[in-house]
């Protein structure tokens, strides 16, 4: 599970849009796997928090780092428990709250929204607008792709990655992925 941002590709990817304390019922249903459905509503809350809404990520990692020390010394993501997840959780969207003002948004289409939103101003923030001009790159705009993905934290057997027809960092046309 990934969200990052690339100023040459303008790229947002946020996995898991649409999770919400009503839908987190249907993933659990549906994978069979409580801890990982948990973990992916963690996972995306975060994300959402930190690139859509602006919330430095180093405060949700103090949240999830504060559960994985209660846990032991060496602790990874991967030894919280559910009940320890549903704990991160609701201190993420405390967190959440206290940053924006409003509470995590539960509509899925809200979410979209602001997730579209959060695409466009990227364009124009002064670092995009710095490196398109060190790369003379035309300030054409910006576009929104919306797709499925699938889950790369479904266990030791699952993973994610990207392919482009172009390398991403250059535009040169060779088949990249990672």
């Amino acid at each position: 599970m990934t969200a990052a941002t690339d100023l040459f590709t303008n790229v947002l990817i946020l996995t898991d849009l649409g999770l919400n304390d009503v839908s987190i019922k249907g993933l659990i249903k549906k994978s069979k796997n409580e801890r990982f459905a948990w973990d992916a509503y963690r996972r995306f809350i975060q994300m959402f928090g930190d690139v859509v809404m602006g919330i430095g990520d180093e405060k949700f990692e103090r949240i999830l780092n504060k559960y994985k020390r209660a846990i032991g010394r060496n602790a990874q993501d991967t030894d919280l428990q559910v009940t320890d997840l549903q704990k991160v959780i609701a201190d993420y969207k405390a967190l959440y709250e206290k940053e924006i003002g409003s509470p995590f948004p539960q509509d899925p289409i809200k979410q979209l929204f602001l997730a579209i939103e959060a695409v466009f101003k990227s364009w124009n923030n002064r670092r995009a607008i710095t490196y398109r001009k060190i790369n003379n790159i035309p300030d054409f705009g910006t576009a929104v792709n919306i797709q499925a993905m699938v889950f790369g934290n479904k266990g030791w057997n699952s993973a994610t990655g990207v392919a482009f027809i172009r390398d991403p960092s250059t535009g040169e046309n060779i088949k990249f992925g990672e």
